[in-house]
């Protein structure tokens, strides 16, 4: 799952007037991935090329105990609810951005063969809707524009910054499911990866600095944006 992600982002911003911005949620909705290729770089965590491993997708993800078991999220989801209790001093806010990355695994979940675990070790789980295109094509696709259709709904703002963001999420879905698959394992896969969730990052902050959520009133909202 690649984009799909970004659904709970754009709920998650859509759902209250006190949710982080945009740009940090995208960061939330993929920030157990943002540490596995980082892991995986240093060998903590481990992927491997295998042709066939699902019908969507050649990867082999057999070793990542510390992002994508269920202890590891719910860690790593306390750990970005924290930092945003710190900085926002608001625990509903820190609240929604802890939600978004623990939604990462349940997504996970429906799409991966069985790679997840509760606490690093068997039982393995995961639905494998990775092997069912017809079925994993379209549900990724219509979370992230009924999210993103939600999300454009419940602010304001100009038009053309979401349209930017979620032609390029298609777009990066596209290369993702079209584009030649990986040769192997390495550096430039992992950095690849980690640079599309930083050009969609960028993409969603500069989005979320040009909307307010609709019941956002007040001094905190300039009279030209109201």
């Amino acid at each position: 799952m690649l984009i799909g992600h970004w659904s709970a982002a754009f709920v998650a911003a859509a759902a209250h007037k006190r949710a982080p911005k945009l740009g940090t949620l995208f960061i939330a909705a993929q920030l157990v991935d943002w540490g596995f290729f980082a892991l995986a770089m240093v060998g903590v965590e481990r992927l491997r090329i295998e042709p066939g491993a699902t019908a969507m997708n050649p990867l082999d993800l057999y070793h990542m105990p510390y992002t994508h078991s269920l202890a590891g999220s719910a860690i790593w989801a306390l750990a970005f609810a924290l930092i945003l209790l710190v900085w926002r001093r608001d625990l509903l806010t820190a609240a929604i951005g802890g939600a978004v990355v623990m939604s990462h695994w349940f997504l996970d979940l429906l799409f991966h063969r069985p790679d997840l675990t509760l606490a690093g070790e068997a039982p393995y789980l995961g639905f494998g809707l990775w092997n069912h295109p017809a079925i994993a094509m379209p549900l990724e696709t219509g979370l992230v524009l009924a999210a993103f259709a939600l999300y454009v709904r419940r602010t304001k703002g100009p038009v053309a910054p979401p349209l930017i963001l979620i032609a390029l999420l298609l777009a990066l879905q596209a290369i993702n499911w079209f584009g030649p698959p990986p040769e192997s394992a390495g550096p430039i896969l992992y950095l690849s990866v980690l640079a599309a969730f930083g050009v969609a990052t960028w993409a969603a902050y500069w989005t979320g600095n040009t909307r307010w959520h609709r019941r956002e009133v007040g001094l905190a909202v300039p009279t030209w944006r109201r």
